[in-house]
């Protein structure tokens, strides 16, 4: 094998995200780094290592720009689907229907080349992301909003020695303030922070806090090509979302009691400023 060509897709956010990497047989793909706006943007082709990337936010219509997001990358490397090696997903948590999207084409193009699926975790690709802009992002808890009141969260240590991530805590979903702070100097990555802000307990003892570190193909397929030359890889039909919560929607009851707790903390922050006295 000459080269590797990988295709990673992510549709677990309000954008769409492809990004499409070539390789060199024995080359590292680290040089590259997430583009600050990869919109329409390439990150510049090197001998060894070329990546070609799209990230547009579209909102709830990322299955409609998917498919055509990766025929454009594909016309730009000018290379053809059949030159895939392998196809990676971001596989959750994130949006429901943005996970069954990406999971979705992943299988169908793979099961239709006869090419495996890599399936990687969203958190993980913020771990990724902020790595990369960060060589000292090393340890990192990666928390991003759930809704519902909750936020997903895992806790990753970079292995220098095996040049990749240890999961030291899978992803999980919890109350903002049921996440633990990593017990070492930690980079907090994900949107989890802005939208929790000071109930996010965590936060506090993170030496960095990367808000940009979100989901990005382009960090998806680092992290894919080295899951692919490890064999971490399954078979197109079994592509699978991780979706970690079991369920999409709160009931009437449940939806009730939080926003009567959301009104609780409100008040009860109102009292300590002074607001509940007379005046």
């Amino acid at each position: 094998m000459t080269q590797t060509v990988l295709l990673a897709l992510d549709t677990s956010t309000e954008f769409c995200s492809v990004a499409l990497l070539r390789v060199a047989a024995g080359a590292n793909s680290a040089p590259s780094t997430v583009p600050a706006d990869a919109t329409h943007a390439a990150a510049a082709p090197r001998s060894e290592v070329s990546v070609w990337v799209r990230h547009e936010a579209t909102g709830a219509v990322s299955s409609t720009r998917l498919l055509p997001a990766i025929a454009e990358l594909f016309e730009e490397a000018g290379l053809a689907l059949a030159d895939c090696d392998a196809i990676a997903f971001g596989a959750g948590p994130g949006s429901f229907t943005g996970l069954r999207t990406a999971t979705g084409v992943a299988q169908g193009l793979a099961f239709g080349l006869n090419i495996p699926v890599v399936p990687v975790g969203t958190l993980l690709v913020c771990a990724e992301s902020a790595r990369l802009r960060d060589p000292a992002a090393t340890r990192v808890l990666a928390a991003l909003d759930a809704r519902m009141d909750e936020a997903y969260w895992a806790d990753y240590a970079w292995d220098a020695e095996a040049g990749d991530w240890r999961t030291l805590q899978a992803a999980s979903l919890d109350a903002p303030e049921a996440i633990p702070a990593p017990d070492a100097p930690f980079t907090l990555v994900g949107n989890a922070a802005a939208a929790f802000g000071a109930r996010l307990t965590a936060a506090a003892s993170a030496r960095v806090i990367d808000a940009e570190a979100l989901p990005h193909a382009l960090p998806l397929a680092h992290a894919a090509l080295r899951a692919f030359r490890a064999g971490r890889t399954q078979p197109a039909d079994q592509a699978a979302p991780e979706y970690v919560r079991n369920k999409v929607a709160q009931t009437t009851a449940e939806r009730m009691a939080a926003k009567a707790g959301a009104q609780g903390r409100e008040g009860a922050a109102n009292v300590g400023e002074g607001g509940g006295g007379g005046r």
